[in-house]
């Protein structure tokens, strides 16, 4: 309770003298069932529009609080986006999670929840783009070099900021501009400020799978090499476990990403997330500890995860 007050999600209302949760602990914190009873329009739909742009190829209808939603929207930027090999200085990155972070904390933060409008987040083939209810402070494209930031929703921004899942105001919006070149060779960004607030992020699939392309072309040509003077059979074992161990490494790169996201989240959590069984989460989660990349602290229930 001391810190539902401090963070100002419960409040004395002078004017009516009652005391109470707010509208952003309710979207934060609250339970799913509660959370339409109180705002029956609330909703966010992921959709991937790659083949079909009338309807969808993939659709995922999220009504849970935030610090859930923003999970899912992140598991389904995963699910339907490369994340290319990169290197800032001597470490690896990921452009993905640079870009995509700052597009769902905005989609998230910034959204007027009063209003009935949808929210939508969608994946077409040369764009990802966002629509959500606003309520401007200025009118037109934010710019990296004139934006000037306003909170929206400042409680909620506060409490994404501390979990690390938003940057101080106005840097997110320069991350995207900055790191988008890189990722899919173009920075024909929207950020638009209207009575619907839309973003928009292109995409260059030949841009984007280079580097995967690049990865699958050197596999191909290490199976051929290796093929020489074995039987056609061998060839194709290691064919196959090749391509077994490259589904295993996506997996443990899955469970690595949401880790990322929330260090909190259950096995259970993940497996829902990701689409992978139980048992399979808890084979990689146990290869991922051999191999030193992850830490348990604490027990299972209560306890959280470290990346090392």
């Amino acid at each position: 309770m001391e810190f539902y007050k401090i963070a100002g999600l419960y409040r004395h209302d002078l004017a009516s003298n009652t005391e109470g949760f707010t509208m952003a602990a309710l979207l934060l914190f609250g339970k799913d069932e509660v959370i339409g009873s109180a705002i029956p329009h609330y909703k966010t739909d992921a959709l991937l529009r790659r083949v079909d742009n009338e309807r969808y190829d993939d659709r995922e209808n999220i009504r849970c609080n935030l610090i859930d939603t923003y999970d899912h929207l992140m598991a389904f930027v995963a699910k339907h986006l490369p994340d290319k090999f990169y290197l800032q200085g001597d470490m690896r990155i990921s452009l993905r999670e640079k870009i995509f972070r700052e597009i769902v904390a905005n989609t998230l933060i910034h959204r007027e929840y009063a209003n009935a409008f949808p929210s939508t987040f969608i994946i077409f083939k040369d764009r990802v783009e966002t629509k959500n209810a606003n309520k401007p402070h200025t009118y037109g494209q934010l710019l990296p070099e004139t934006f000037q930031p306003y909170p929206k929703n400042p409680h909620i921004a506060a409490i994404f900021t501390q979990m690390g899942r938003s940057e101080e105001l106005g840097t997110g919006l320069r991350r995207v501009y900055k790191y988008s070149k890189e990722y899919s060779g173009n920075q024909n960004i929207i950020f638009q400020e209207e009575d619907i607030f839309i973003q928009k992020v292109p995409l260059d699939e030949k841009v984007l799978y280079e580097s995967s392309n690049n990865v699958v072309e050197s596999i191909i040509s290490d199976v051929n090499g290796e093929s020489k003077g074995e039987s056609k059979e061998k060839s194709r074992e290691k064919s196959r476990e090749k391509s077994r161990e490259k589904s295993r490494e996506k997996s443990r790169e899955k469970i690595i990403e949401l880790i990322k996201a929330n260090k909190f989240i259950t096995q259970n959590k993940i497996a829902e997330l990701s689409g992978l069984s139980i048992k399979g989460i808890e084979k990689n989660i146990r290869q991922l500890k051999e191999k030193g990349l992850i830490k348990r602290i604490g027990p299972d229930k209560g306890g959280y995860w470290e990346l090392l």
